[in-house]
């Protein structure tokens, strides 16, 4: 005999009542949630409560968190969804560390020159190639009077040099050309970029910048290093039209969402590009934090400096956060500034070369410092050398015995990545909070190891490890466009160090997955002063999550790159989705 279900041998009123009661028991609820996630590993990076069963969202924030059932009687109404996970993985939004969001923008109008596995930039005949190719199948060069090319890797170049303005001519010489490093800190220009310019062989070195010259010393070779470079991008860069740079943006914002970003950062905001992003967030394009940090010499009379956007809170998703100094340049690129040699100094250099600061007086950088004190403002000083990391140290203890009064600086070592062992301490004793480069043990680990440090000071590169054990809080960071905003990448780096010949560079500065994730959520939330609005799957913090296709915590960490981001969702807002079960 089949046996007849209980609920269906219940009299026909005591049924309608048992339905009922369940419905009057969902409308009771006082509160009700607008979504209860469950079904899969939830990881919140508080410490409290690492891992729970489900989590609760109304009008953007998080409510709850706990067992489902808890969070069920607490807060499912009639119209509460439940969002079964499927066994993915739910954490928080990831918090951009350091990167430069208007140049992604920018990146998306240029020719790629990145070297495998990001792009074609294997030799110097494969930039030429992509540069012609992208001449002869976009209008945009035309239209800007201006070919761009981004990105390009003399350390991975077949000819293990930076091209010349002639190789740039071979694409256009009626076309200003300019092929930026991909460190951001050198750049190559034909002919007519030179012209534009007008740089020629009796234009001087800029104080901080380089512009390097053929074998007669004098005659301009295309390539030029930073202030030099940067004041000639600056420069060449079009004058785009609201439409193109909102246009830049919003490609800009979509790769970042894709990647499970729901804070991203403008790391050395010009003031052209201040401006826009501000006018940007005011016409409502920005549906993720945006927070800048203008160059303090550039931005130096600008008055949003003293305005309402320099805020530790968002109007429009953007704000203010600080500003920006550059004590030195680009390790890759041979331009950070050593307390010792370069392993193999660049072409056209002394055996004892060893960089140079961009601020060869202590005072000019130290009253930029005093100013950004006395004003308030979160100070981000991008400092990869050991030397350049010593003047940090250096200045920020004058500063903060001339000023005493500010408690909580929270200034901040950009990159960091030859810091020596002795100088961890010292960082925090002064209270600067470390946001390193991993990222650079996949991408130029060998060239590290081979031509810029040598083996062993290579093997401290970026030493994440060391800074954990420590037990300071830090950041890592993708540098975008430097890297692309690959959250996979940054996490993979961080846990393996794995160089592009598979390499382990520094084994012991490893970090594990757990330790890596912090360092992409709640503690680069700490770094933007925002740890008790986000960075964590807490009661009471908006709801920015990331769903993701594994649990990188239970992976191996070989498999780490394999993890996809499938969901973004900002404030409780999916933003960016894949198809999933």
């Amino acid at each position: 005999m089949t046996a007849i279900p209980r609920l269906a041998r219940l009299p026909l009123a005591t049924l309608i009542s048992t339905l009922g009661l369940c419905n009057a028991a969902l409308a009771a609820v006082e509160d009700p949630a607008d979504i209860i996630f469950y079904g899969g590993p939830i990881l919140t990076m508080d410490d409290t409560y690492p891992n729970v069963e489900a989590v609760a969202v109304d009008n953007g924030i998080i409510v709850g968190v706990g067992s489902r059932g808890e969070l069920e009687a607490d807060f499912r109404g009639a119209e509460t969804q439940l969002r079964n996970l499927n066994g993915h993985t739910l954490i928080p939004g990831f918090v951009d560390a350091h990167s430069h969001f208007s140049f992604v923008g920018v990146q998306a109008i240029a020719a790629n020159l990145l070297p495998p596995p990001d792009g074609p930039g294997s030799s110097i005949a494969a930039l030429q190639a992509a540069l012609q190719q992208y001449l002869t199948t976009s209008t945009r060069a035309q239209e800007y009077g201006v070919l761009i090319g981004f990105n390009y890797d003399d350390s991975q170049l077949l000819e293990q040099r930076h091209p010349t303005r002639q190789e740039l001519d071979a694409v256009s010489t009626s076309l200003p050309i300019m092929a930026i490093h991909q460190s951001g800190h050198l750049g190559v220009y034909n002919s007519k970029a030179l012209e534009v310019l007008g740089i020629n062989a009796s234009t001087p070195n800029p104080e901080g910048g380089t512009i390097y010259r053929e074998e007669d010393g004098v005659t301009p070779n295309g390539l030029m290093a930073e202030n030099a470079h940067i004041a000639a991008l600056l420069k060449l860069l079009p004058k785009f039209t609201p439409e193109q740079r909102i246009d830049m943006l919003n490609k800009a914002q979509q790769i970042y969402l894709a990647n499970g970003f729901t804070t991203i950062q403008d790391g050395r905001t010009s003031p052209g590009t201040l401006h826009g992003l501000a006018q940007a967030a005011k016409a409502g394009y920005f549906k993720v934090d945006v927070v800048a940090y203008p160059d303090l010499v550039a931005n130096l009379e600008d008055p949003l400096l003293d305005g309402p956007l320099m805020s530790r809170t968002y109007a429009d998703h953007f704000r203010i956060g600080g500003v920006k100094l550059t004590f030195d340049g680009s390790p890759q690129g041979k331009t950070a500034w050593f307390t010792h040699p370069y392993f193999q100094p660049p072409e056209h250099e002394p055996d004892d070369y060893s960089g140079a600061p961009l601020f060869a007086d202590d005072a000019e950088a130290s009253r930029l410092m005093g100013m950004a004190y006395t004003n308030g403002w979160q100070v981000m000083v991008h400092a990869n050398g050991d030397a350049a990391i010593d003047q940090l140290i250096r200045l920020t203890d004058t500063v903060q015995r001339e000023i005493p009064e500010v408690d909580d600086r929270r200034t901040v070592l950009i990159h960091g990545q030859y810091l020596r062992p002795d100088q961890t301490p010292q960082l925090a004793t002064l209270g600067i909070f470390p946001s390193l480069y991993p990222m650079h043990t996949f991408y130029w680990g060998d060239w590290h190891r081979d031509s810029v440090a040598g083996p062993e000071l290579a093997k401290f590169i970026s030493p994440t490890g060391a800074v954990y054990r420590s037990g300071m809080k830090f950041s890592i960071h993708s540098d975008a466009p430097v890297t692309f905003p690959d959250s996979m990448r940054i996490l993979h780096s961080a846990t393996n160090r794995v160089t592009r010949s598979n390499l382990i560079l520094g084994p012991e500065e490893r970090l594990d997955a757990l330790t890596a994730l912090k360092a992409m959520t709640i503690w680069p939330a700490y770094q933007h002063f925002e740890e008790q609005s986000k960075g964590s799957i807490e009661k009471g913090k908006v709801a920015d999550l990331v769903i993701l296709s594994h649990n990188p915590v239970t992976l191996d960490r070989e498999q780490l790159l394999g993890v996809k981001v499938l969901e973004t969702i900002k404030g409780g807002e999916t933003l960016f989705q894949t198809t999933y079960p």
